[in-house]
């Protein structure tokens, strides 16, 4: 189903709406929240919840603007997961490992202040080209290592980095001439 016609359905039929995008999205929520929330499946599960009922909720808004469901879902997974890490482990239940606390350090400076903020630095990453925005996926948003990054796109592990850097710089600059001031 298409994204229009998805966004469509859960304006119009909300039950067959929602059924249509857990079919077809929720391997891809699944995975993105399995990389964030590895021990804790019930944290995943309400994640997951939430991410769709996010997604009933901004369906007039992302079919009016046509923004793609595949990435808004991602990083909504992402945000959702990582608001969901941060709380567990201010309730001191999961530990931070050095390999998740490394990758939430890179992802600092596209921690969203505002929910706008979120949606246009998802939408640059969708805009972009393959395979940068390949990279960015996987990289940000799915969790992966260059070095996985690197075997899947058969690219060497020096040239995924020099794109997350030049792609880093690119969206920085993307921010900052829409008026989104960046931490980093």
């Amino acid at each position: 189903m298409k994204d229009r016609e998805l966004t469509r359905l859960l304006q119009t039929r909300p039950e067959e709406g929602l059924e249509a995008a857990m079919l077809d999205y929720a391997p891809l929520v699944k995975a993105v929240l399995n990389r964030i929330l590895p021990q804790n499946p019930c944290e995943r599960e309400e994640c997951m919840a939430d991410v769709f009922v996010a997604l009933w909720r901004n369906a007039a808004k992302l079919e009016r603007t046509a923004t793609p469901l595949r990435p808004w879902l991602v990083v909504t997974a992402r945000n959702r997961g990582i608001d969901s890490y941060n709380a567990l482990r201010r309730r001191e239940t999961v530990s931070l490992d050095d390999g998740l606390a490394e990758t939430l350090g890179e992802l600092a400076e596209f921690d969203r202040a505002t929910a706008d903020a979120a949606d246009l630095v998802g939408a640059l990453v969708a805009a972009m080209s393959p395979p940068d925005r390949d990279i960015f996926l996987r990289k940000y948003y799915l969790l992966q290592s260059g070095k996985k990054i690197a075997a899947a796109l058969h690219m060497s592990v020096e040239s995924v980095n020099t794109r997350l850097s030049r792609g880093r710089d690119r969206l920085r600059r993307q921010l900052t001439e829409k008026g989104v001031h960046t931490h980093a």
